[in-house]
C-alpha cells in the first residue's frame, strides 16, 4: 500500500534526478549515504506517516535487533559503511578500518581516527521499537539493523551519536544546522518504508527541519 502511495506521490511532484548528498560549504567529500528524498516527496512521506503515542518499551533490548551483519564473508554492515563514507579508507585482511578520514555530519568534525567514529542508525532501533519494531520479527529487525539500501546507516562522530542515543527529532537535532535538512528527509524515508508511526512532537520537529531545506538550483540535488 505504502510502496503504491509513494510511486504515486512522486509521480504527482517533480522530483530531481538522485545524487550523492553534498553538503553546502563543507569542504569535506559528499556523503555517500542512499540519497534521501527530495524535500517535497519527504513532505508528502511525512504526512502520510502514522501519528500516534509512543508505544511500551517492554521487551526491549538491542539484541533484538541483531546488527552489523556481514555483507562479505569478511566485511559486515559497519566496516561497509565505514569504508563507503570514508576517504583514503585502508582495511586489514579482516576489513577493519585501520586509517583514513571521516566527514560527521552531525557536527561538522572531520575524524582521522576509526575509533572516533560511530556508524549510526538514523532511526535508532529504540525508537524503532515503540513506533512500530515491537511487533516484528528479529529477522524484520535485523534487517532494519543493517539497512543499506536506505539512509538509515551513517558514520558520524562517536560523540554525536553518544549524544543523542535513542532521541528522535523533537529531542534532539543535529548541532550542524546545515545537516537538519538531510537529517529530516533520511528519518522520513526510513520511517516511511518501514511503516513507522511518529508521533504528533516529532512530526512537527520533522516538518520545522524540512523547512530549512534551501531550493535546488537547476542540475542540483535538493540539500
Amino acid at each position: 500500500m505504502l510502496t503504491r502511495q509513494r510511486r504515486h506521490t512522486a509521480a504527482a511532484l517533480t522530483v530531481l534526478p538522485a545524487l550523492l548528498v553534498t553538503l553546502a560549504g563543507s569542504a569535506a567529500a559528499a556523503v555517500k549515504l542512499p540519497e534521501p528524498s527530495v524535500p517535497p516527496i519527504a513532505r508528502a512521506e511525512l504526512n502520510l506517516l502514522t501519528v500516534a503515542e509512543p508505544r511500551s518499551m517492554d521487551g526491549y533490548s538491542r539484541d533484538r535487533f541483531p546488527h552489523w551483519g556481514l555483507r562479505t564473508p569478511t566485511c559486515d554492515a559497519r566496516e561497509t559503511v565505514l569504508a563507503r563514507d570514508g576517504q583514503n579508507v585502508e582495511r586489514d585482511a579482516a576489513c577493519r578500518a585501520m586509517s583514513g578520514s571521516w566527514y560527521s555530519v552531525y557536527d561538522g568534525r572531520t575524524l582521522s581516527s576509526a575509533d572516533d567514529v560511530a556508524v549510526s542508525h538514523i532511526v535508532p532501533p529504540a525508537n524503532a521499537w515503540r513506533s512500530g519494531a515491537d511487533a516484528w520479527s528479529d529477522v524484520e529487525r535485523k534487517n532494519f539493523a543493517n539497512d543499506l539500501e536506505r539512509p538509515q546507516l551513517l558514520a558520524v562522530s562517536a560523540a554525536s551519536n553518544k549524544s543523542r542515543a535513542d532521541q528522535g527529532p523533537e529531542s534532539w537535532k543535529p548541532p550542524l544546522a546545515a545537516s537538519r535538512c538531510l537529517y529530516a528527509r533520511a528519518w522520513v524515508d526510513v520511517k516511511y518504508h518501514y511503516r513507522l508511526a511518529v508521533t504528533a512532537e516529532e512530526k512537527a520537529a520533522l516538518a520545522e527541519m524540512l523547512d530549512t531545506c534551501r531550493p535546488a538550483s537547476a542540475g542540483e540535488s535538493r540539500k
